[in-house]
């Protein structure tokens, strides 16, 4: 029996006395072991709920970050935008549908290209490749190039800095196509598979072949790799390799480009965009963005963060129930406090406040001190890493096996806050029932053998 807490002044600090007789409950006690027990499993549940949410924070920024990563580095070679005629078939009006195109005003660049598959072979080694005809005076609008994306040098391509000398010499390597040469530019890993270097020559094998007397034939030219690119997303590294539009045209026997790659201000309006065009555009093409390009992909990102999401809640759920054993044990231990409450005129429903305010102190102060460590160690992830990377001598994503070799982390408030929110819904709704049961605390049984 604690008097103190009973017969506390409700004036004190103009606080009301369901709050403030809360907080003294929340409060370490010292009277007894029970109540330093009972002070130990809410701390407990204090620390699950911080921990649950730093948990969900972190997870959730970082998948964010490699989302991001992956994207952007799919994006240095796919174009947020493609007009295309039906069947593969070169545009009727090339010209009239880029100038229709450059007339929307989210577009920031628009460049014709030619889309194909061939077979690419030197020697015995033969692979199959996505052939794209490009214009090297407008490319440069639609494809980031920048950081040493292109290389025009050796089958072996360069992650570069971003510094201005990697993207000079990336925009010198597109310059190096130019129409009627026949030169191609490489993935990086196309190159090695094929074991080419800078100036060697390679065969493109272009599909539907010419009839002879003799049968039918293959259309078969020679190419000189002039460069190799590294996009740093391996399914394009291994299949795209890029001609210049004219060459393709002859190859693939084209009168023209095929379609029209587009850059958006905001990559985020790509589908809004898309549907406009195909309302704009007066030659009935297709009209395709990245997001449908790469469903897939970015269904299976979704429905793993979603996944990631729902386990991780689960783990702030655990603790914030624990809140449930927490107040039973309290309302237990403080049952004669409730009686005297009881008896100076206190209603049920003040007692329920009391411990619902003891309970929710504890969601509030877990879930404020989880989204504190969360975002320190998501903003710091970069620091964090390598720090414990080099305290263990491990590395965490080997070059060698992963595609991005450094930890990345996107914080975004559209995540934090459902985090937040749960937390604090799920802490108050585990006090709800301990609270009800501590009203329902009848006087004269809690005192009889007081």
């Amino acid at each position: 029996m604690q008097p103190n807490a009973a017969c506390h002044n409700p004036n004190h600090m103009n606080l009301p006395y369901e709050l403030e007789v809360g907080l003294r409950y929340t409060r370490a006690g010292r009277s007894s072991r029970s109540n330093r027990f009972i002070s130990f499993i809410s701390g407990v549940s204090m620390l699950g709920i911080a921990l649950g949410v730093a948990a969900l924070i972190i997870v959730l920024s970082v998948m964010n970050g490699f989302q991001k990563e992956v994207r952007d580095r799919m994006l240095s070679v796919v174009a947020h935008i493609e007009v295309f005629a039906p069947g593969g078939a070169a545009l009727p009006d090339a010209a009239r549908t880029l100038a229709e195109v450059k007339a929307h005003p989210q577009v920031v660049g628009a460049a014709p290209f030619i889309a194909a598959q061939a077979l690419v072979a030197r020697g015995e080694d033969m692979k199959g490749a996505i052939i794209r005809g490009i214009d090297p005076a407008l490319e440069p609008q639609v494809t980031d190039i920048s950081g040493g994306k292109l290389d025009a040098a050796s089958g072996s391509g360069s992650s570069g800095s971003g510094s201005s000398d990697a993207k000079a010499a990336a925009l010198q390597t597109l310059q190096q196509l130019k129409s009627g040469e026949f030169g191609i530019v490489l993935g990086i890993e196309l190159a090695r598979n094929l074991g080419v270097r800078n100036g060697e020559k390679i065969t493109l094998i272009a599909p539907g072949g010419q009839v002879t007397p003799a049968g039918v034939v293959p259309r078969l030219k020679q190419f000189t790799v002039v460069g190799v690119f590294d996009s740093g997303h391996y399914e394009y590294d291994a299949t795209l390799a890029m001609v210049h539009v004219d060459d393709a045209a002859k190859v693939f026997r084209l009168e023209g480009p095929t379609g029209v790659r587009v850059k958006l201000r905001d990559l985020h309006e790509a589908r809004t965009t898309a549907a406009e065009l195909t309302v704009k555009l007066s030659g009935g093409e297709v009209v395709r963005d990245w997001t449908r390009q790469n469903r897939t992909w970015f269904a299976a990102v979704q429905l793993e963060k979603r996944m990631m999401f729902i386990i991780l809640t689960l783990i702030v759920a655990v603790a914030a129930f624990n809140l449930i054993s927490t107040l039973v044990m309290t309302v237990q231990d403080k049952r004669a406090d409730i009686a005297i409450l009881r008896t100076l005129g206190a209603s049920p429903t003040s007692i329920m406040k009391i411990f619902v305010v003891q309970g929710a102190l504890v969601g509030v102060i877990g879930t404020f001190a989880g989204l504190a460590l969360g975002l320190l160690v998501a903003f710091n992830i970069d620091v964090i890493v390598p720090f414990l990377e080099q305290v263990f001598r491990a590395s965490f994503l080997p070059r060698d096996v992963y595609l991005i070799s450094q930890m990345p982390s996107d914080p975004q408030w559209a995540d934090i806050m459902p985090v937040a929110v749960i937390s604090l819904v799920l802490a108050f709704l585990a006090t709800l029932y301990p609270s009800w049961r501590a009203s329902r605390v009848n006087p004269a049984e809690a005192l009889r053998y007081e």
